[in-house]
C-alpha cells in the first residue's frame, strides 16, 4: 500500500505540472494561429507582424530579472498559477485590441508572462524529480507540444464555424482556467523541492545586488542557447531548404517540420527512461552529436530522403537537451534557472535570424551547416556541466516501511 500511495502521489503531481506545460503550449499556439485574423483586423503589414512576434519574444527574454525576484519571493507554485492565469487573460485582450501600439503592449506582457511560467513550471518539474528521485522532465516537455497541437486543432474547428476572435479566445480561456484550477491543488508547495534535493542543490544565502553567474551556469546557458538555436532554426528553415536546395515538391517541403516535430515528441516520451539508464550528461552529449553529424551528413549527401533522415536525427538528438539542462540549472537555484531560461529564449528568437543572415551572405546550405555546428557545440558545452547523478536508488516504498525485510 505504501508503494502504491507514493506512486499515486507522484502521478498526481506529475499531471498537475504537465498541465502547466500544456497551458503554455496551448496559449501560444492559440493566438499565433490567429495572426492572419489580427493582421486583417488591424490592417497590418508583413513587417508589422514580424515586429509583433518579436515583441512577444523580447518580453520573454528580458523578463529574467523580474522572474528571479518573483521566484525568490513567492516560489514556483504561486508564480506558475498567477502567470498561467495572466496568459489566459491575454487572449480576450487580444480579441479587443483597438490599434497596433496596444497590440504590441499586450504581446510584450504576454512574453513576460511566458518567461515567468517557463521558469516556474520547469522549477516544479525539477522539484518533482528531486523529491521522488524519478525522471519526468522530458515527458513534461512533450505535453507542451501536445498543447500546441490541440490549439491548432481547436483553431481549425472554430474558424470553420466562425471567424470571430472573441468566440475562439473565449473557449480557449475557459479551457485554460479550468486546467489551472484543477492543477493548482496538486502543484508542489514551496519548500517541497528542497526536501530530497542533494547537498549541492541546497539553497544558498541570498545575495544583495548584482553578482556574476557561476561558470557552471554560463555553460548551461550556452548549451541552452545553441540547443534552442538548433531547434528554432529547424522549424523556420527546414521547409525552405527542402524546396529551394533539395528541390522537393511543394507537397513534400512541409515534411521537414513534421519530421523534426514528430521525432522530438516521440523522443521526449521515451527520453526519461534513457536518462534513468544512461544519465543526463550522456544523453545530451550523444544526442547533440547525433543531431550535428546527421544533419551534416544530409547536407553533404543531398536528396530528399537523406535530408529527411538528417532532419529526423536533429529532432531525435535535441529533444532531451532543454529538459536535461533545465533540471541541471534548477539544482543551482532559481537565479540560475531564470538566467538559463532567458538565454534559451534568446537563442530560440535570435537563432533563426542569425541563420538567415548566414544564408544571405553565403547560401542556405552554409546556413544549415551553422545549425549542425550549433548542435555540435551543445555537446562540447555538455562536457563542462555537472549533471545530476543517476545512481541506483532504493525503492521508495522501502523508505516508507522501515520494518520491511
Amino acid at each position: 500500500m505504501h508503494m502504491i500511495r507514493v506512486r499515486d502521489d507522484f502521478r498526481r503531481h506529475q499531471l498537475a505540472i504537465a498541465a502547466l506545460f500544456f497551458v503554455l503550449g496551448f496559449q501560444y499556439a492559440t493566438w499565433v494561429s490567429r495572426v492572419p485574423a489580427l493582421k486583417a483586423g488591424l490592417d497590418l503589414s508583413e513587417a508589422q507582424i514580424g515586429l509583433l512576434l518579436m515583441t512577444c519574444g523580447v518580453g520573454a527574454a528580458v523578463s529574467f530579472p523580474l522572474v528571479a525576484v518573483l521566484m525568490r519571493r513567492f516560489g514556483s507554485r504561486l508564480l506558475s498559477v498567477v502567470s498561467a492565469l495572466a496568459l489566459g487573460g491575454i487572449l480576450p485582450a487580444l480579441s479587443v485590441v483597438p490599434n497596433y501600439p496596444v497590440t504590441l503592449l499586450v504581446l510584450f506582457c504576454d512574453g513576460v508572462a511566458v518567461g515567468c511560467l517557463n521558469v516556474a513550471m520547469n522549477a516544479q518539474g525539477a522539484a518533482l524529480e528531486a523529491r521522488f528521485e524519478r525522471t519526468t522532465m522530458s515527458r513534461l516537455h512533450a505535453t507542451f507540444s501536445a498543447g500546441s497541437l490541440l490549439a491548432a486543432l481547436l483553431a481549425s474547428a472554430v474558424t470553420a464555424v466562425t471567424g470571430t476572435l472573441a468566440v475562439h479566445f473565449g473557449l480557449a480561456v475557459v479551457l485554460l482556467v479550468g486546467l489551472v484550477a484543477v492543477a493548482r491543488p496538486a502543484l508542489l508547495a514551496d519548500g517541497e523541492d528542497g526536501e530530497d534535493a542533494p547537498a549541492e542543490a541546497a539553497p544558498k544565502k541570498e545575495r544583495r545586488g548584482f553578482a556574476l553567474p557561476a561558470m557552471a551556469t554560463i555553460w548551461m546557458g550556452l548549451a541552452m542557447v545553441f540547443g534552442t538555436v538548433t531547434e528554432g532554426a529547424m522549424n523556420d528553415w527546414s521547409a525552405l531548404y527542402l524546396k529551394d536546395v533539395v528541390e522537393a515538391s511543394a507537397g513534400l517541403a512541409p515534411m521537414g517540420i513534421a519530421v523534426v516535430s514528430v521525432m522530438m515528441v516521440l523522443a521526449r516520451i521515451f527520453a526519461d527512461g534513457w536518462r534513468t539508464r544512461f544519465g543526463d550528461g550522456r544523453i545530451v552529449r550523444a544526442g547533440s552529436l547525433l543531431a550535428g553529424a546527421g544533419l551534416a551528413l544530409a547536407l553533404l549527401t543531398g536528396g530528399v530522403l537523406p535530408t529527411l533522415l538528417g532532419f529526423a536525427c536533429v529532432g531525435l538528438g535535441v529533444a532531451a537537451v532543454t529538459p536535461c539542462v533545465y533540471v541541471a540549472a534548477a539544482r543551482q537555484g532559481s537565479d540560475a534557472l531564470s538566467l538559463v531560461a532567458a538565454m534559451g529564449t534568446t537563442g530560440l528568437l535570435a537563432g533563426p535570424a542569425v541563420i538567415g543572415f548566414v544564408a544571405e551572405a553565403t547560401s542556405l546550405v552554409w546556413g544549415m551547416a551553422a545549425v549542425a555546428a550549433s548542435a555540435a557545440i551543445v555537446s562540447l558545452c555538455a562536457t563542462r556541466i555537472r549533471w545530476p547523478a543517476r545512481e541506483p536508488r532504493v525503492p521508495l516504498d522501502v523508505h516508507l516501511a522501515p520494518d520491511a525485510t
